[in-house]
């Protein structure tokens, strides 16, 4: 955070009265001392008078009321108004009149209804003030009250131009809440549609095997064993997500560990897919997001081919390169799609987002013969 951006953030806060304090005391103290003295702001043109108690009084009311100039802006411009015209009417013109604007510029950016009349109040309000001066004055021309007026105008313009920037601020940083939020909505849809589905579709498959299965109790035990090793996969996982939706968890996505690629395959074949699965290279140290991708990448694939061509021929080829990693998951035509299961569209949908972010490559066609194949070129190294 920039120092600039750490004054703003202070100017926000509640509390940030409390930083025109000194300010106020700052300029009442420069209006006091010998060296400053009558060289303020001159209207009307009155010859200087030397300080008394009055002049003391000017000041303090000119600037003493800028320490609560963001609680009650309306109220502080009122007194410096007056602390103002008493002022000029005596012919102070002690450098306290620089609290003018300022306050001018609280009431147009903090006020919150009823500016327009304000304006036209204060507006009103000089007019008596500069018909005096220009009486008890040498007579100075109207334009220089004009000018003064335009000068007053532009410390109120001022304060729109900072209500509406704040307003835009606030806007912004709403809409880009709101943003964050939908991009983690979106993010932990595609995790638990990665987790589950792929999980779930394994054990329907595997139940469904079982049925037929009553006659054979070893393999009907291995099916068994099989939709049971799934079921504590898929809490594993999901119990995982959970600690990550946990806001004093890291926020790193996980990395899938060495081997996980070979269990996933092993998980799909026990469930009636025969898988051919090859891997090539060494997965790099330091892939940032590109193995976790990958990883879903044939998660979702091998999952597809469960519900939609189960028991045809799938293959599955991974390569690790140097600079990215390239997967690609084949599948015939030649088995049948699983009864009572269905998609979305969403898993694939999701891996092309997912694969997009880190500037890769994704396809998904159907083949002429009836099979399907996913293409997928990930840069390693690729920020989270």
């Amino acid at each position: 955070m920039t120092g600039l951006a750490r004054i703003q953030k202070l100017r926000r806060r509640p509390d940030a009265a409390l930083w025109y304090a000194p300010l106020a005391l700052l300029i009442l103290a420069a209006s006091i001392l010998p060296g400053f003295r009558n060289n303020g702001t001159e209207l009307g043109g009155l010859p200087n008078r030397p300080f008394d108690a009055l002049a003391i009084v000017a000041i303090a009311l000119q600037c003493l009321p800028l320490a609560a100039r963001r609680r009650w802006p309306v109220s502080c411009f009122a007194v410096v108004s007056i602390g103002f015209a008493l002022d000029q009417l005596r012919g102070y013109h002690t450098l306290a009149g620089t609290a003018l604007p300022i306050a001018l510029i609280s009431v147009a950016s903090l006020l919150e209804h009823h500016r327009r009349a304000t304006a036209l109040v204060i507006s009103a309000a000089y007019v008596p003030l500069a018909v005096a001066l220009h009486r008890v004055g040498p007579g100075d021309p109207p334009s220089e009250f004009v000018t003064f007026y335009l000068a007053i105008a532009l410390a109120w313009a001022v304060g729109i131009w900072l209500r509406d920037t704040r307003a835009l601020e606030a806007e912004r940083r709403s809409r880009v809440a709101e943003d964050t939020r939908t991009a983690e909505r979106a993010r932990i849809a595609r995790e638990l549609h990665d987790v589950v589905t792929h999980h779930v579709t394994a054990m329907v498959v595997q139940a469904e095997a079982a049925r037929y299965l009553t006659a054979a109790p070893d393999r009907l035990d291995q099916s068994l064993t099989a939709v049971t090793d799934t079921g504590r996969r898929a809490i594993t996982d999901l119990r995982h997500l959970l600690d990550l939706l946990n806001p004093d968890h890291g926020t790193e996505p996980r990395t899938p560990p060495a081997g996980r690629l070979l269990t996933l395959v092993e998980q799909t074949r026990r469930a009636g897919q025969p898988v051919e699965f090859t891997e090539e290279g060494t997965p790099a140290e330091s892939s940032g997001s590109a193995d976790l991708v990958a990883y879903r990448v044939v998660q979702e694939s091998l999952t597809n081919a469960l519900k939609y061509a189960h028991g045809s021929r799938t293959s599955v080829r991974v390569c690790h390169g140097e600079k990215e990693i390239t997967v690609e998951v084949g599948t015939d035509s030649s088995g049948s799609r699983t009864a009572g299961l269905s998609g979305s569209g969403r898993g694939l949908a999701g891996l092309r987002e997912r694969v997009d972010v880190l500037g890769g490559d994704f396809s998904a066609e159907k083949q002429k013969d009836g099979g399907f194949t996913v293409r997928v070129r990930i840069p390693a190294g690729s920020p989270s």
